[in-house]
């Protein structure tokens, strides 16, 4: 196309680039360089959604993956749970009870993800102080959690309370929905182990 006296369109800035049919930006630079510095700060964020399943909040509004607390050389037990759930408020005590033996002896713990969502924020810090728990939580759109869950078991989600077993390196053993008994997870874990020496 070069030399057949195509003038350029007027928002191509190099008449060479347009005649060669090639590609032209009618953005500005200013506005071009607004974008690379926004698509830098994103990065960190796509990365995480890329490859951390489980981008969840903690309490105090920071960012958290389920990763940062699996695969750390112990069983981790995560419980959704909703303050409105009646097995949820009978049950918290026994898994407190499960974090405090466990996490003195080193093997296990336990992480709570609530479902209450960030505009009943209030309900799941009640829930926390109500039953003592002292073990972490997270809290994040009911929606959020479920699709967290469809993600890992390729399950539909069904509803709380559900109980995600992770090994301790990180690799999701065990998935049930309903209340669990301490001892059921305490025999999981225990023969789950026993088979993995």
């Amino acid at each position: 196309m070069s030399g057949q006296g195509h003038p350029a369109p007027p928002h191509v800035t190099n008449p060479a680039v347009a005649r060669q049919g090639s590609i032209a930006t009618t953005e500005k630079p200013a506005m071009t360089r607004r974008r690379v510095v926004l698509l830098l700060l994103l990065l960190p964020l796509i990365a995480l959604a890329d490859y951390s399943i489980g981008l969840l909040r903690g309490l105090d509004g920071s960012i958290h993956t389920l990763d940062e607390y699996t695969d750390q050389g112990r069983w981790t037990v995560v419980m959704l749970w909703a303050s409105d759930c009646p097995a949820c408020n009978a049950e918290a005590a026994s898994y407190q009870a499960f974090h405090q033996t466990h996490a003195r002896r080193g093997d296990a713990q336990m992480v709570g993800v609530s479902l209450d969502g960030l505009a009943h924020k209030a309900d799941a810090e009640a829930f926390i102080a109500r039953h003592g728990l002292s073990f972490t939580n997270l809290i994040d759109e009911p929606e959020t959690v479920a699709k967290m869950y469809q993600d890992l078991t390729g399950k539909p989600w069904i509803g709380t309370p559900t109980f995600l077993v992770f090994s301790p390196s990180g690799e999701l053993r065990a998935a049930q929905v309903g209340a669990v008994p301490v001892k059921l997870i305490e025999a999981f874990i225990a023969r789950e182990s026993a088979e993995g020496s």
